[in-house]
């Protein structure tokens, strides 16, 4: 078996925790950096982007809802115009400096409530899709494979970068158990191994209701806060090269990072 397939993780997001974000660097292909709506800062920012050139990963921005004291973990009731104000302010934040650093922006993911909120509400995900994509459109749309988000970003004719879970169980309905409920944490590094490799060769995953489903998806979601990611993540580089696939981000990054503050 060859191919391919990314692995990304979150980062930028603790302050206290960015000796264990850059390490974790080495041992994936994508990034997606915290840009000020739950978390991080400008110097942040400029510390991960330098970081994910040094360890050749590629950067992408991970815009929230602009909830700094919930984390954006929670679905803000507020105008889809006041949000996308806020997403476009902060993906060009990250922009701004990736183009000082002359490092490119390859995507952009949603974080948190926002990510679940655009899989689910097609009121939501459309205008989003298409207000980010003529923003910024050499950037990536990342979004929860079989969502809203991922049509709305097909609709805006963007390209589109549909995401699993190493370390997430999913629901009948291909979404992520919630984290207040058993089965949505996935631990121990061979359990997690085994998911990306099944979501990576197409084969299919145990939902909660016992049921089998596909998730075709791209890329590869390992939290950088979940217990041992590190391990974690050498354990499936181990699991992809002995099947023949390489970790690797999807898709070139663009030419020119100054390209991406024009609109």
């Amino acid at each position: 078996m060859t191919g391919s397939i990314d692995i990304n993780a979150d980062l930028g997001e603790e302050p206290m925790e960015e000796a264990r974000d850059i390490a974790l660097m080495q041992h994936i292909s994508s990034c997606n950096i915290a840009c000020g709506g739950h978390a991080g800062d400008a110097g942040s920012m400029a510390r991960m982007l330098r970081a994910a050139r040094n360890a050749g990963v590629a950067p992408g921005a991970h815009p929230s809802y602009p909830d700094r004291a919930g984390f954006g973990r929670t679905s803000l009731d507020m105008p889809v115009a006041q949000l996308i104000e806020s997403l476009l302010a902060q993906v060009g934040a990250l922009a701004a400096i990736a183009e000082d650093l002359s490092i490119p922006l390859t995507h952009i993911k949603p974080h948190g409530m926002l990510y679940n909120d655009l899989a689910d509400r097609p009121d939501m995900a459309d205008p989003v899709a298409q207000a980010l994509h003529r923003a910024f459109p050499k950037l990536a749309l990342v979004g929860l494979a079989h969502g809203a988000f991922e049509t709305a970003a097909v609709k805006a004719r963007a390209r589109f970068i549909a995401e699993g879970f190493i370390d997430r169980g999913y629901t009948a309905a291909r979404r992520l158990i919630p984290r207040s409920q058993p089965g949505a944490l996935i631990t121990g590094d061979d359990a997690r191994a085994a998911q990306a490799l099944a979501i990576a060769t197409g084969q299919p995953l145990m939902a909660d209701d016992g049921s089998l489903i596909h998730v075709a998806a791209q890329s590869l979601c390992l939290h950088s806060d979940s217990p041992g990611a590190e391990q974690t993540a050498l354990r499936i580089a181990e699991v992809m090269a002995s099947k023949g696939i390489s970790i690797k981000a999807p898709g070139e990054p663009p030419d020119d990072p100054a390209d991406l503050l024009r609109r």
